[in-house]
């Protein structure tokens, strides 16, 4: 029994083929090109699983998938539902593609909480009881772990923190200004910088890392990050206003659920030095001490990787929970 991931994201997709430990045998990745609409990206997702299958002959025998994917979505009936960074993939049965296509057995689950399983179960929230995983992505996302169990709510819309608003103004995300996902994310990152810059321009101000129109197009998360761990003063009040709504989003999740490790991922995993000294000043002003004093803030230890061992993990929990 071959188990093949497929971990589709606003940016990025990958195919990839793992191993009973959670590690990545191999894999083929891709830009999603969300603009080239929903068949594109379903042909280049079994082009990959084809690829795969043929350079490990038997694989494609038995095989069982593994989708993580953005929400919304039904994961027991297996449907993509209109993820606000896949346009046009409304209703998708994703699970009943895949399963038409190749055979075997097929399996959804959202991303934030597919990575939560991936943390959980291999990386840096392995052997807690009580674990929450953040995206910190394309989009800011949840995975919530409660008692040693995955918890989805009523129809797997548990964990959408980024729809959470923060701010009565502030940067759009999730169809919603001032939103956590908003402040927190790829995206929102680049609507804060791109207003922050602008106001300084009004001003007369010179912004060393975006000093024309042409750069301001151009400009993304990694910019702004980059020339924040270079010192720029203005890429640093950027990522600090980030940090700041990052803390507050926070302390209302060790407030509310009292957990034991908070693992981010993504932005903040590659980013921690810039963020976690403002992170650590607004939870000190906002939590209760005893539940801040029970949880870590910890970047994903699973790296880059994560989404894809993800996608394996949902397949694991998948089978799991058939059997069960």
């Amino acid at each position: 029994m071959a188990i093949f991931g497929v971990d589709i994201g606003g940016t990025k997709t990958a195919v990839t083929l793992g191993d009973h430990q959670g590690n990545i045998l191999d894999k083929i990745r891709f830009p999603t090109e969300t603009d080239k609409g929903v068949d594109h990206t379903l042909e280049r997702i079994y082009q990959g699983v084809e690829t795969l299958g043929a350079a490990y002959p038997g694989s494609l025998a038995d095989p069982v998938f593994g989708i993580s994917c953005g929400g919304p979505l039904d994961s027991k009936r297996g449907l993509v539902l209109s993820p606000p960074n896949l346009p046009g993939w409304d209703g998708i049965p994703i699970t009943e593609l895949l399963e038409k296509r190749f055979s075997g057995r097929a399996f959804l689950m959202n991303d934030a909480n597919a990575c939560a399983l991936a943390e959980w179960q291999f990386g840096a929230a392995r052997g807690y009881a009580n674990a929450i995983f953040l995206t910190f992505g394309t989009g800011m996302g949840a995975g919530l772990i409660l008692n040693n169990q995955l918890y989805t709510g009523t129809n797997d819309l548990a964990g959408e923190v980024g729809h959470i608003r923060l701010a009565e103004s502030g940067p759009m995300g999730y169809g919603k200004a001032g939103s956590f996902e908003g402040f927190c994310s790829g995206g929102g990152l680049k609507n804060l910088a791109t207003t922050y810059i602008q106001e300084a321009w009004a001003k007369g101000e010179r912004v060393g890392f975006c000093p024309d129109e042409g750069a301001l197009v151009a400009l993304d998360a990694r910019v702004v990050c980059q020339a924040a761990s270079e010192g720029d003063r203005h890429a640093l009040e950027i990522i600090g206003t980030s940090a700041k709504y990052l803390g507050r989003g926070l302390a209302l999740l060790i407030d509310l659920l009292n957990p034991e490790i908070i693992v981010i991922g993504s932005i903040y995993a590659r980013n921690e030095a810039l963020f976690y000294p403002v992170v650590k000043e607004v939870l000190e002003e906002e939590c209760l001490p005893g539940a801040l004093a029970q949880c870590q803030i910890v970047p994903a230890k699973l790296g880059e990787q994560v989404g894809d061992i993800a996608a394996i993990a949902t397949a694991f929990y998948g089978l799991k929970q058939l059997e069960a």
